[in-house]
């Protein structure tokens, strides 16, 4: 077990309380736990509403002290949290009867008064020892923050997070939680007198298991290990009048940034959320200007510091589509046999060589260019203020390769986590294809159909192995969800004349969801 780490701070008043509770709060999720120790009067249920309500999203939310009720759960956006006190507690023997022995599952717990029960709670936690600074003001507390096991290496990044966010000038500054996504980052937005920023706490990725030819899934698909590739990207689309965050604030080692905010003005409206056709136009458009430059291969990064955009080659893509036979399929209480593995392979390989050779092929339709791999409406943002195609803020392209230009079609056209209606995407194809062949008149619509149709039978088998791991590994089951949606995408690609063999192979061997 790793030696605990301390960090003792001075919080003048109750708004510096709330800001330490909001940073820690980046860095904690469902399973950890925080101890909040001290007097009576110190502060502890202070500390813990200010972490709920800016979980909640809600600073008017009614957080009372749980003395009486001794615990009260929350549901809050992010994860369940329960709070309790245990000030009434005799023996650890009665936490049994309040729903605390064992700790609920999958639940942030923050608990007041620890030492009425000094045993009962993990080796992996996080303590906060409250206490009166009378010298500094009456509403001045001291508050010291050790981490143990796990919570060791949370409470040195809390510390890293605070003298970031002190350099660059933004210690004071009210912070809003911004909900995050399938990774391992998190986001704020700090908001001052001077405007409002995003924080980005992106820490280096840790490495799964070596289980593809020696490397982990992550690095077997080229996925982003740390910050600096969204640093590199931002600032070559940004360089060519494309809209990526501005980077204000960034420590590269530490996976920390203060970006730009674009707002939350999005591509979809309604309920269910449907596609604004007149914003998923000027996206289209914007693909296809990106895709008639010559783009470079490498960017700078940092005075003398380069990065290197990884190609998504054949091997890379034949990963991806490998989670349909490691998590759909058993999934779906299949178990593939060695002989269909092969065939699965061999098919995907096929298919896969002609994207994959573009570096060979002349200047068309097979080239390789700058791809985002999630370029989709949860991270496209409309800046109706703008011009042309810099009314489209892009957020997410961390995880950007060098590849075939259908693949960033493919996830705005067939997005995941929206129905975009079979004539739109026909339209919007239509579009993009129309644009490329003004700007060069050899462009092959029918070659670029083609790829279009492997990019999106390739991202959709992908998704629904994703998915189900997501599910299967992560307890994330919300992503199911979009599992039919995924499929009937898959259907449209499958139909293409130049996909009969894979499509016959789904037919005989891969379940729709639900069945």
């Amino acid at each position: 077990m790793s030696e605990p780490t301390t960090l003792a701070l001075a919080l003048a008043n109750e708004a510096a309380t709330g800001h330490l509770m909001a940073d820690l709060a980046l860095l904690v999720g469902p399973g950890d736990v925080i101890t909040l120790s001290g007097d009576l009067g110190a502060g502890k249920t202070a500390a813990a509403r200010a972490m709920i309500r800016y979980l909640a999203g809600d600073d008017a939310l009614e957080v009372p002290s749980p003395t009486f009720t001794l615990a009260q759960v929350y549901d809050l956006p992010p994860f369940p949290l329960v709070h309790a006190d245990l000030y009434r507690v005799n023996d650890a023997s009665e936490l049994e009867e309040i729903g605390l022995s064992p700790l609920p599952e999958g639940t942030l717990a923050l608990i007041e008064w620890p030492e009425r029960a000094p045993n009962a709670f993990p080796e992996d936690r996080i303590d906060i020892a409250l206490s009166h600074r009378p010298a500094l003001g009456s509403t001045a507390r001291a508050a010291e923050i050790t981490g143990y096991g796990k919570g060791a290496a949370q409470v040195a990044r809390l510390k890293t997070l605070r003298q970031f966010l002190d350099v660059a000038g933004y210690a004071d500054a009210k912070r809003l939680r911004m909900a995050g996504d399938a990774s391992t980052r998190s986001y704020a937005r700090l908001v001052r007198d001077d405007g409002v920023v995003i924080l980005m706490n992106s820490p280096r990725r840790p490495d799964g298991p070596a289980i593809y030819d020696g490397k982990s899934y992550s690095a077997a698909v080229h996925l982003a290990e740390d910050v600096k590739p969204f640093v590199a990207i931002a600032g070559g689309l940004r360089g060519r009048g494309f809209s990526a965050p501005a980077i204000h604030h960034a420590d590269l080692d530490a996976g920390l940034l203060i970006t730009e905010d674009f707002g939350s003005e999005g591509f979809v409206e309604g309920d269910p959320p449907a596609p604004i056709p007149e914003r998923y136009q000027i996206a289209v458009d914007m693909l296809a200007a990106l895709h008639r430059e010559p783009l470079p291969e490498t960017l700078p990064l940092a005075p003398q510091i380069t990065y290197a955009i990884p190609t998504f080659d054949t091997d890379a893509l034949l990963v991806e589509v490998g989670l349909m036979l490691e998590w759909y399929l058993p999934d779906r209480g299949a178990t593939p046999t060695n002989n269909l593995r092969a065939e699965f392979v061999m098919m995907w390989r096929d298919l896969l060589n002609k994207p994959a050779d573009a570096a060979n092929r002349p200047r068309k339709v097979w080239d390789r260019t700058w791809v985002m791999r999630d370029y989709h409406s949860p991270n496209l943002i409309w800046l109706g203020e703008r011009d042309g195609t810099s009314k489209v803020g892009i957020i997410d392209f961390q995880d950007a390769v060098l590849g075939p230009a259908a693949y960033d079609l493919v996830s705005l056209l067939q997005d995941a986590r929206i129905d975009v209606p079979e004539a739109l995407e026909l339209a919007l194809l239509t579009r993009y294809i129309k644009a490329r062949r003004e700007s060069d008149e050899t462009f092959d619509p029918a070659g670029f159909a083609e790829l279009y149709a492997i990019m999106s039978a390739q991202r959709n088998t992908r998704l629904l192995g994703t998915f189900a791991r997501l599910n299967r590994r992560d307890g994330k089951p919300q992503y199911l969800r979009h599992q039919p949606r995924i499929w009937t995408y898959l259907t449209r690609s499958l139909a293409h004349p130049g996909l009969s063999g894979l499509r016959d192979w789904y037919a005989a061997n891969v379940p729709p969801p639900g069945s």
